[in-house]
């Protein structure tokens, strides 16, 4: 997500066709149409976060029901930039008890299945997350799996919406739509502001096209003069009233990962 702690978008094939609108002509000015100037926007913001490379950062998970009564956990997020794929993010959790030491690993792809496991410590054993489960809830927040894999350009089809202004910023409204046919989604409406390209709101849709959950961001914060991430997600569940509140702190970049500590068999011994 691009706070991008848990999700972060991708560049892929088109990326060349938004490049080149963007050097021929001001924003926007050769657009054709609702899915080309989509594509556009979605690519132009893929683009300001690209080269980051890798960043650990801790987390606070608050699980709130539908009486507002929660739940905290605590964890952490390592993150690894792919070239010429999606990126690779362990979270490995540290409070309360009865979820110390349960371990999490996504290798995002830009075209195939997300590839994704789960070492739960009372089973002592690393479970493989198929790709029908992906619409399930992660850890019981209201993120579910898909939402916490990076979230690549090639996962959607996109279409221009407009434009609307809240909270003193003007912002572009795209609608992407899932490509994979086991997606919890039938779309979701994203909200980019127009400065920055910064994610503040998704809206997502369930596969009966209803409202099904919204995500907000807050309190950006820019990282080496370039990287955008929130201090704060939240995730409404509109149709359970239920609600997850994600708060990130102590971002480190260029912390020196590699590809071996992005293993399954890393997940039984993640610290």
């Amino acid at each position: 997500m691009k706070s991008r702690g848990f999700c972060r978008h991708r560049a892929w094939y088109a990326t060349a066709i938004g490049l080149s609108v963007f050097m021929v002509a001001p924003a926007w000015a050769n657009a054709v149409g609702e899915e080309e100037r989509g594509l556009e926007i979605a690519t132009e913001a893929d683009q300001r976060d690209l080269g980051f490379g890798d960043y650990r950062v801790e987390l606070e998970m608050i699980l709130r029901n539908k009486h507002n009564q929660q739940t905290s956990r605590t964890m952490r997020n390592t993150t690894r930039e792919q070239p010429d794929d999606g990126d690779k993010t362990m979270i490995v959790f540290d409070n309360p008890r009865d979820v110390k030491g349960t371990a999490f690993l996504s290798h995002t792809h830009k075209l195939d299945s997300d590839d994704q496991w789960l070492f739960l410590p009372a089973l002592k054993r690393v479970k493989r997350i198929s790709s029908s489960n992906k619409s399930g809830p992660f850890m019981g927040s209201e993120f579910a799996y898909e939402d916490i894999a990076s979230q690549e350009l090639e996962k959607y089809s996109y279409r221009y919406a407009g434009d609307e202004t809240f909270d003193g910023r003007e912002h572009f409204m795209i609608e992407r739509f899932p490509t994979h046919p086991k997606s919890g989604y039938h779309r979701q409406m994203v909200w980019f502001d127009k400065a920055e390209f910064r994610v503040w709101k998704v809206d997502f849709y369930d596969r009966k096209n209803e409202l099904l959950k919204t995500l907000t961001y807050n309190d950006y914060k820019q990282y080496l003069g370039k990287y955008w991430r929130a201090d704060q997600m939240d995730m409404v569940n509109h149709q359970t009233g239920k609600s997850t509140t994600l708060n990130f702190s102590g971002y480190q970049f260029a912390i020196g990962t590699t590809d071996m500590d992005f293993t399954s068999n890393r997940l039984k011994n993640a610290r």
